[in-house]
């Protein structure tokens, strides 16, 4: 169900808790702390393809949801937040399960004999396992980071919005369009009385 504004003639909605440049830095921060995880969850796949046992398409699916998290978030999504938080929450159980040994080896130990070559996705020669390792090890910090960041921007409060007179309007409001215009905003469901 939508929420749907009757605002009186002469009003806009601003959102002034997205003006702060803390909320600004903390939107990019998550953004790009996604599209870090994505980029190096993605190496991990490619390097490491034939050692993941099973996880390739668990993988590729985890990239693609921290993309479309990062495209949402980059639009004020807050929702999505805790969200982002969770899935780095999951993804450090098999990480420290993978540089523990619990599972078995750990990527570390693989390069010892008895153990075949890493292969890439493409049949060429992967990652080494002391890299992938080193990855791995990349990949839990910047999930710990992602839950920091996360947590840190979903307490800014990028939904609260104000109905504002369009005279008191600042020039910087204008110029940034933090106040929604009238044909956006009736595209969202805010309607005029």
């Amino acid at each position: 169900m939508s929420l749907v504004h009757h605002l009186p003639p002469g009003y806009t909605l601003v959102y002034p808790n997205r003006e702060k440049q803390s909320s600004r830095t903390a939107k990019a921060s998550v953004v790009a702390v996604l599209l870090l995880s994505a980029v190096v969850i993605l190496a991990i796949t490619i390097g490491g393809w034939n050692r993941l046992e099973g996880m390739t398409p668990l993988s590729f699916a985890w990239v693609l949801v921290y993309v479309l998290i990062a495209f949402y978030v980059s639009r004020w999504a807050r929702g999505l937040l805790p969200v982002a938080a969770s899935l780095a929450t999951l993804l450090l159980v098999p990480l420290i399960v993978s540089l523990s040994g619990l599972g078995g080896t750990t990527w570390s130990e693989r390069g010892g004999s008895g153990y075949g070559p890493v292969r890439t996705i493409f049949g060429g020669g992967g990652f080494s396992p002391g890299a992938l390792s080193l990855l791995t090890i990349v990949l839990l910090v910047i999930q710990l980071a992602l839950i920091v960041v996360c947590v840190r921007a979903f307490m800014q409060a990028w939904n609260i919005e104000a109905e504002v007179p369009e005279s008191e309007l600042t020039e910087a409001q204008r110029r940034n369009g933090s106040a929604r215009s009238e044909r956006s905003a009736r595209a969202q469901g805010v309607h005029r009385r």
